[in-house]
């Protein structure tokens, strides 16, 4: 029961500190958000609900069509046209069941004399806050003033801000696109989002795409901002269990561990970021580590670390001094068990990884 209290209480904080931070954003926009990470993301049935959510709030079947072929110029054809699929279901639901879905009015037609080029080059100055020109790669910069800012940003169903919201909620479910993502933050800026709105979106990802897209906005904001982030890259505990805080051999840990029984002596083992175990010896015993998500650390006594991440195996021989935990910029998750056991096997627990030790791990 206490369990359960501690758990309503924490999710009463959550939704309350979320909707304190979504009042910048109107729901159609939080709609927005929410559709880009998952399409970004491929999350077909996160999408549906998302659209199902906007075309509740005020967005058009049209805008939410140029959503969707927008995405493809940052996450390619194959999630955007599996995206429209979805949203075709979509419709066909609601209609079925007698929901309103409004049409809404597609882009005005654009000009006979329009010149993509010309006007792309404009948009694409507005949102990068000075002239841009990628010589390295003509064909690309053609491709990015003429089409993107040119033919895609020229569609008025969307507003620039509307394109720069879903631009940056896409590119945070998008891992190793940082880069991109800053740029985006300050175009986002340039073209009309505000500071409030932009840090608005992670509780939204948080909460309908997933905590690492959140994780890398907030870290993204903080770094244009110039704020400090001390936050670790987090694990999706839907996939590997986090399980319950390890307190019975906590003194042998630095930081918060947690565990969680997984059947036939097999253990998931998840370590908050900065968390390490002490040296130890595991007498008489063969102890395995499957690193299943995060990333981390394994070393034997007089070796080099090993970095650990999803993939990694770990055989760690009997009567070896060793230690392993969490990379201080992330969680860290491993399966373990023993083998080759022998009668009498132990474990016994040394001394702590001192911080010179562990701060020279990068």
């Amino acid at each position: 029961m206490k369990k359960i209290i501690i758990i309503a209480a924490l999710t009463v904080l959550t939704l309350s500190t979320m909707a304190q931070n979504n009042n910048a954003l109107t729901p159609k926009q939080q709609a927005l958000v929410a559709i880009a990470a998952c399409e970004a993301s491929g999350n077909i049935d996160g999408l549906k609900t998302a659209l199902n959510d906007g075309l509740d709030h005020e967005l058009t079947v049209s805008q939410a069509k140029e959503v969707l072929s927008q995405l493809y110029a940052y996450t390619g054809f194959p999630r955007s046209l599996n995206a429209l699929g979805a949203l075709q279901q979509v419709i066909k639901e609601r209609q079925d069941a007698g929901l309103k879905t409004v049409e809404g009015n597609d882009a005005d037609p654009l000009p006979a004399d329009y010149n993509a080029l010309k006007q792309g080059t404009e948009v694409q100055t507005k949102l990068t806050g000075k002239p841009f020109n990628y010589t390295f790669a003509p064909q690309t910069d053609y491709y990015l003033k003429a089409h993107l800012f040119g033919d895609i940003f020229a569609r008025n169903n969307l507003s620039h801000a509307e394109r720069e919201i879903v631009t940056v909620s896409a590119i945070s479910a998008l891992p190793g696109c940082e880069p991109q993502l800053l740029a985006h933050i300050a175009g986002a800026l340039n073209m009309g989002v505000t500071s409030e709105q932009l840090r608005a979106i992670p509780a939204i990802l948080e909460v309908k795409a997933g905590a690492e897209q959140a994780w890398r906005m907030r870290k993204m904001l903080a770094q244009f901002y110039g704020e400090p982030f001390n936050e670790g890259k987090p694990v999706d505990f839907n996939v590997w269990p986090k399980g319950e805080l390890n307190s019975a051999y906590a003194k042998y840990f630095i930081g918060n561990s947690y565990l969680a029984d997984m059947g036939g002596g097999l253990v998931n083992v998840t370590f908050e970021p900065g968390c390490r175990n002490n040296w130890h010896i595991h007498h008489k015993a063969v102890q395995m580590l499957i690193c299943v998500a995060g990333r981390g650390w394994y070393q034997e006594w007089g070796k080099e670390p090993v970095e650990m991440v999803p993939g990694t195996v770990i055989a760690i021989p009997i009567e070896v001094k060793h230690w392993h935990g969490a990379a201080r910029d992330s969680w860290f998750q491993h399966l373990t068990y023993m083998t080759n056991v022998q009668d009498g096997s132990s474990n016994e627990w040394l001394e702590p990884v001192t911080d010179d030790i562990y701060n020279k791990l990068k």
